[in-house]
């Protein structure tokens, strides 16, 4: 009995006792299930990936800091080309216009009269001076009308030279009263209408000597000879076409000039005269020749707001050739004396046109510019041996970088190279390569030490290594 009243006095306790431990049990495998869930694994990874980032970003930004001044270092200035800023004449052209080669004259020989064409007395694409021979009419007919006419004429002047005998006689018998009034007046009328038939008869002969020389077809200026439009024994009427002559020395080139161009061109036709003209081919690369302007045009096309203008050209050696298409550049002024700095040195950036100038420490300066032709300073360049006229932000005598600039920063110093304006420098886009010293063998030594260390660990590593 005592034994089951102290059990029955101890059972109420278990539970407290125990409950302790299976909260913890409980706790534990919580704990367990949590560690299996993804969401425990995702928050691991962001974790790690977050200590990673933390590691690059305090030893990744410092590290290359060293290999790269060394490498700068190393290399040293920066090589340069430079030049100075001088003083020269600059040609101020007008290109971008188009125009045709048009002969001076051009002449088309055709027949004034008819009748079969006996003879072709030129080669097609010859050269003829005015008056040589070209063509024969068959003269025969005309000179057939030739003789009629002078015939009739000598007839008819036989005639006056009668009717002014007996005018003669009676004028004296009129002074006499010997005839009447009336007759003598009558033979005064005859004379005159004998005068008139002559007339009439010698205009006659001068038709036919006219219409002689029209059989013999002559080149009515100097020039070349087309190709020929009929051939001998074909029969032609008046105003068949024989052959076309153009005259092609000296020759023309018509062409269009904006009107905007025309006050400039005007003022200095009145200051320099004739302007100097150039012509390039239709690719607008090579030149052809080079002459001057001879006039505009009195009106402007109101469709196309153009003048048309024509210069003349020497064209000995037949570079010109009629219809053919050609860029006209025309010089219409000269800048004296004016400051002058190579192409090549001027570079773009967001504050505008600048040279980066080359002090006596040789240390490069940014230097801002402002080019005479604003934007637009590349347009005479090409005609001025490469150079541009700079208007303001250079003194005659400065340096400036012409090449080797690409690299180059405000207050950078520079290595300036041998080869003027450019020629010569080394390329800027590569830094070039330290001479080699003594130091240097060092540091190959230790190259190849450094590789047979590798090549050695790789022969002792163990097979379940190396496959």
């Amino acid at each position: 009995m005592n034994e089951l009243k102290m059990h029955e006095n101890a059972s109420p306790l278990e539970p407290d006792a125990a409950s302790p431990g299976r909260r913890k049990t409980a706790i534990l495998a919580g704990l367990a299930a949590l560690c299996r869930s993804r969401i425990f694994y995702g928050a691991a990874a962001l974790l790690v990936v977050a200590a990673c980032y933390a590691t690059y970003r305090v030893i990744g930004t410092k590290e290359p800091a060293s290999p790269r001044a060394a490498r700068r270092a190393l290399a040293g200035p920066q090589p340069v080309a430079v030049a100075d800023v001088a003083r020269l004449d600059v040609k101020i052209v007008r290109h971008g216009l188009l125009g045709t080669v048009t002969p001076i004259a051009n002449v088309s020989v055709k027949t004034q009269l008819s009748g079969y064409l006996l003879d072709i007395g030129f080669k097609e694409g010859q050269l003829v001076e005015k008056g040589d021979f070209l063509a024969q009419i068959d003269p025969r007919p005309y000179e057939a009308s030739k003789a009629q006419y002078e015939g009739q004429l000598l007839r008819d002047q036989g005639l006056l030279d009668q009717a002014r005998d007996d005018l003669r006689r009676y004028q004296s018998l009129k002074k006499l009263d010997s005839i009447a009034r009336q007759q003598a007046d009558n033979q005064n009328w005859v004379v005159k209408q004998y005068e008139g038939a002559v007339k009439a008869d010698q205009a006659l002969v001068d038709n036919q000597s006219l219409n002689l020389t029209y059989a013999h077809i002559v080149s009515p200026i100097r020039g070349r000879v087309g190709l020929r439009k009929i051939d001998a024994g074909s029969y032609v009427s008046t105003g068949d076409a024989i052959a076309l002559v153009a005259q092609i020395d000296p020759i023309s080139v018509i062409f269009g000039v904006p009107e905007d161009y025309i006050p400039e061109i005007a003022s200095a036709q009145k200051k320099r005269g004739a302007l100097e003209v150039t012509v390039f081919d239709r690719s607008d690369t090579r030149q052809i020749a080079v002459g001057r302007l001879q006039t505009l045009d009195n009106s402007i096309d109101p469709t196309t707001g153009m003048v048309s203008g024509r210069a003349e050209f020497v064209n000995a050696d037949d570079k010109l050739y009629p219809n053919q298409f050609v860029n006209v550049h025309l010089l219409v002024d000269i800048h004296e004396k004016a400051l002058v700095v190579p192409k090549t040195a001027i570079r773009s950036g967001a504050s505008g046109l600048f040279v980066y100038k080359v002090t006596d420490q040789n240390r490069v300066v940014m230097q801002q510019i402002t080019p005479s032709a604003g934007e637009h300073y590349d347009d005479f360049a090409g005609y001025n041996s490469g150079m541009v006229e700079i208007a303001r932000g250079l003194t005659e005598g400065e340096r400036v970088v012409t090449d080797g600039a690409d690299r180059l920063r405000d207050g950078a110093d520079v290595r300036i190279v041998a080869g003027g304006d450019g020629a010569g420098a080394p390329d800027a886009t590569r830094r070039p390569r330290p001479e080699p010293t003594e130091a240097g063998a060092p540091s190959q030594e230790k190259r190849r030490d450094g590789s047979e260390r590798a090549r050695e660990r790789r022969q002792q590593r163990p097979p379940s290594e190396t496959q």
